[in-house]
């Protein structure tokens, strides 16, 4: 383009005629000899030259055609970049969508979900209201045949007052009479009282149907905090012990229930042990033939709330006897002096026992105590791998993977949540209805990310060196 507007400008500034022909070195054509003799033909003459004018009208309408042409492609490129910026406003468009979508998606699985739950506390409602049904026919018929014996009594004693009775007789019929008027109005307040009950448990079963057509998930509504038990007995056993030990030489204290093993100790229950890097503490220490582990966790009966914060769950709660959960700080503390491994033994209603164990560490507060584990061996699928690298939850402190909820204060308890409704072995306990049968049960749920789920009643969490491995797999 630019070697077309040079020859046109040097074509423009041109200003003389442009031979047609050259000769070479000769200035002007080669005439013939005859020319001296004759006049030169006017129209042969103007042929062989471009008139001045002419090169000038060529040389503008070249140079229009080229301003043509620069704006041309000038509006070609400001199209273009328009284009270009409507395409990205398009692209971040759809991906906003993507992101709303994928949303829409997850709170669809967790208004399934709670709908389910929902349906499940209605069926039981149901249930219950039948039972009361049958209750409130039967004691109608009880009624109506105590009637019966109330007026087969009242014709017998009309006949009885037509002859002769003697006093007492008379006085011990009037008291049996009174009797059966009492027990006949305590029966007319119980039948009031169920029919009350049952009401009430006509308005719960419409608000729970209400319920399962407006629910949405983010409408849970904090879990009511539980006080601990007061006992300060129980309180203080998960204290530090520094200001208990005295006169005790600290620094002969086993490290952990492994150490107790070793010293000889061949009972379980509570011994003080002292790691590395920490204040001495109490522990429950199972000590079998094999050597002996830490309990960190143990849940028989639902006897301890669990639904805590997370300074009780640093600290640790319950009863080291029965229900409890060690404290964060301590197992950490454990989890420092090397790799441990994780033992978690699970029993169901019908006393069936299961296991699985993991290589297993803990970091420490700055990090949300993040736990990490790895498959180690067991007769229960894993549920746990997608719960590595996850940080510590409580409903105080949100630390789970899920953008729109607190996952423990949805399901209650304190644990390394990946997403809502997956394994929490620190979880509320919940009603489950045997099939066929009227008895509910309390149990807990373990279940992989993609396999059935399984139902305990029995959970307990144990630690102990792992003497084969150096580093956590």
């Amino acid at each position: 383009m630019m070697k077309l507007f040079s020859l046109l400008l040097l074509l423009a500034s041109t200003t003389a005629a442009v031979p047609l022909e050259s000769s070479g070195r000769e200035e002007f054509p080669t005439l013939p000899s005859q020319a001296f003799a004759t006049a030169p033909n006017p129209t042969e003459a103007k042929s062989r030259f471009a008139m001045l004018d002419d090169v000038r009208l060529l040389a503008n309408g070249l140079l229009q055609l080229g301003q043509s042409l620069r704006e041309f492609v000038h509006k070609t490129k400001t199209q273009i970049n328009d284009i270009f910026q409507k395409l990205n406003i398009f692209d971040r468009s759809f991906y906003q969508l993507s992101v709303v979508t994928s949303e829409i998606k997850e709170e669809e699985e967790e208004l399934k979900k709670t709908t389910n739950f929902l349906k499940a506390n209605n069926e039981e409602i149901k249930n219950l209201s039948l039972e009361i049904n049958s209750k409130i026919n039967g004691i109608l018929q009880e009624r109506t045949q105590l009637q019966s014996k109330v007026g087969s009594l009242e014709e017998r004693l009309k006949g009885l007052s037509q002859s002769i009775v003697p006093v007492d007789q008379l006085s011990e019929i009037t008291t049996l009479k009174e009797v059966i008027d009492a027990q006949e109005k305590t029966i007319s307040d119980l039948l009031k009282a169920v029919g009350e009950q049952h009401d009430q448990l006509d308005n719960q079963k419409i608000k729970i149907k209400n319920l399962e057509e407006k629910i949405s998930y983010d409408s849970f509504q904090d879990t009511v905090d539980k006080p601990m038990d007061s006992d300060s007995a129980a309180s203080d056993m998960f204290e530090y012990l520094t200001g208990n030990l005295t006169g005790l030489d600290t620094n002969d204290l086993p490290m952990d229930c492994s150490e107790v093993f070793n010293k000889g100790e061949a009972n379980s229950g509570i011994y003080v042990i002292k790691p590395n890097n920490s204040e001495p503490f109490n522990v429950y220490c199972e000590l079998g033939s094999d050597g002996g582990s830490t309990v960190i966790q143990r849940r028989v009966d639902g006897s301890v709330d669990f639904d805590q914060t997370l300074n009780k769950y640093e600290k640790g709660f319950g009863d080291l006897e029965k229900d409890f959960w060690l404290g964060l700080k301590k197992i950490h503390s454990l989890t420092q002096q090397g790799v441990y491994i994780m033992r978690i033994d699970l029993e169901d209603w019908k006393e069936e026992k299961h296991w699985v164990e993991y290589r297993f560490s803990l970091e420490g507060p700055s990090m949300d105590y993040t736990l990490h584990v790895s498959h180690f061996s067991g007769d229960l699928p894993d549920a746990m791998a997608n719960n590595t690298g996850r940080r510590f939850s409580t409903k105080d402190s949100k630390n789970d993977n899920h953008r729109n909820s607190n996952c423990a204060r949805s399901y209650t308890g304190g644990w390394w949540f990946n997403g809502c409704g997956e394994t929490n072995l620190n979880g509320r306990y919940l009603w489950l209805k045997a099939k066929g049968r009227s008895m509910r049960r309390r149990v807990i749920h373990w279940k992989p990310g993609t396999g059935p789920s399984y139902s305990f009643k029995m959970t307990k969490i144990t630690i102990r060196p792992d003497p084969t491995a150096k580093s956590l797999n």
